[in-house]
C-alpha cells in the first residue's frame, strides 16, 4: 500500500509528460509489445521525458518482476524443472566461483574500488541486482558504490536482452541450450526471462528454472562475505524468499487437477507484467545513471560478462 500512495502522489498533477508514461505503462500490458520494444520504450522515455515515478521506480519494478516470476511458474512442470536444475548444478557452481575469482582479480589489476569489484562479480556471477542487494549490506558499500554495480548490471542487462536471442537463433541452438545459456551469461532473472520468452516455451521453463536455482547462491556467497568481514553470516542476509513461491506455484501447476484450464490465463498475466518491468527498468535507466558508472568498473563489469557467456556457450555447445 505504501508503493501505491507514493505512486499516487507522483503522479499529481498530471501532465502531458505523465499521460504519455501512463499510456505506455498500458501499452506494455497488451499482447502486441515484445520486452525488447518494452525495455527501448523505456531507455527513450529516461532520455526524453523522463520518468515521473522515478523515486519508487526500483520498488515497483522489483515487486512487479517477483509476482511475474511467480506467476510464470504455473506454466512449469516440478518434474522437468528437477530434472534441468539438476543437469546445471556442476557448471552453476565452477562458473560461480571462477567469476567470483576473476572478478576480484580484475578489481586489483584496474585499481577500481574494492567494494564495486565485489559487488560487480557478485551480480555477474549469481543474479544481477538481486545478488548486489543482498552483499551490499555484508560488506557495508555505501549508495555510490551500489549505484555504480547496480548501472553496470542495468546496461549490460540491456544489451544481453536485445542481442542474445539473435546471436542464438545465428548459432541454431536448441530450445534447452539457449535457455541454459541466457540463464547462466544474463545478470538479471527479468533480462533472462524476457530474452528466454522471444525464442521459446521451453527455452523459458529451462531459463527460469536454473536462474532461480542459481539465485539461491545468494545466500552461502553472502555468508562467506560475511565471514570474511569478521559478522555473523545470518544477520544481514536478504533471502529471496519468492523462490519458494515459484516452486509452490510449479508444485501446484503439476498436482492439482484442473490448473491447465487456469494455468494459460496466469502465465499471460505473468509474461505482461514481466514486459511492464522491463519498460520500468528502461525507464529507469538515464544518462546520468550510465555516466556515473566510469570507465574501469564498466570495462571490468564488460570483461567478467564476456567471460561468463563465452565459456558458458563453450560448454553448452
Amino acid at each position: 500500500m505504501g508503493i501505491l500512495k507514493e505512486i499516487t502522489n507522483d503522479f499529481t498533477p498530471l501532465n502531458w509528460k505523465k499521460l504519455v508514461f501512463i499510456v505506455l505503462v498500458f501499452l506494455c500490458l497488451t499482447p502486441w509489445m515484445s520486452p525488447a520494444i518494452a525495455l527501448l520504450l523505456g531507455l527513450v522515455v529516461a532520455q526524453t521525458i523522463g520518468n515521473p515515478i522515478q523515486k519508487v521506480n526500483s520498488k515497483v519494478s522489483s515487486l512487479l518482476l517477483k509476482i511475474s516470476v511467480v506467476g510464470l511458474g504455473f506454466g512449469m512442470n516440478i518434474n522437468s524443472a528437477l530434472e534441468t536444475g539438476k543437469d546445471g548444478v556442476i557448471f552453476t557452481v565452477v562458473s560461480i566461483t571462477l567469476t567470483l575469482f576473476l572478478g576480484f582479480l580484475l578489481g586489483r589489476v584496474f585499481r577500481i574500488d574494492l567494494q564495486i569489484s565485489r559487488l560487480v562479480a557478485s551480480g555477474t556471477a549469481i543474479c544481477g541486482g538481486s545478488a548486489i542487494a543482498a552483499i551490499a549490506p555484508v560488506i557495508k558499500a555505501d549508495e555510490k558504490q551500489i549505484s555504480v554495480a547496480l548501472g553496470i548490471v542495468f546496461i549490460l542487462n540491456s544489451i544481453a536482452l536485445l542481442v542474445f536471442p539473435s546471436i542464438g537463433h545465428y548459432l541454431d541452438m536448441t530450445q534447452q541450450q539457449f535457455g541454459m545459456w541466457a540463464a547462466i551469461a544474463i545478470h538479471d532473472t527479468s533480462s533472462v526471462v524476457g530474452a528466454a520468452a522471444q525464442y521459446g516455451a521451453e527455452a523459458l521453463e529451462v531459463a527460469t528454472t536454473v536462474k532461480l536455482t542459481r539465485a539461491l547462491w545468494i545466500i552461502p556467497v553472502s555468508i562467506a562475505f560475511a565471514l570474511v568481514h569478521g559478522k555473523e553470516g545470518g544477520s544481514k542476509l536478504k533471502i529471496p524468499y519468492f523462490i519458494g513461491y515459484f516452486v509452490l506455484a510449479m508444485l501446484v501447476n503439476t498436482f492439482v487437477p484442473g490448473m491447465e484450464v487456469i494455468s494459460p490465463y496466469l502465465v499471460a498475466i505473468s509474461k505482461a507484467g514481466l514486459t511492464l518491468t522491463l519498460f520500468l527498468i528502461g525507464a529507469g535507466l538515464s544518462f546520468n545513471s550510465v555516466k556515473s558508472v566510469g570507465f574501469k568498473p564498466l570495462l571490468v563489469g564488460v570483461s567478467l560478462w564476456l567471460f561468463i557467456s563465452l565459456t558458458a556457450l563453450w560448454v553448452i555447445l
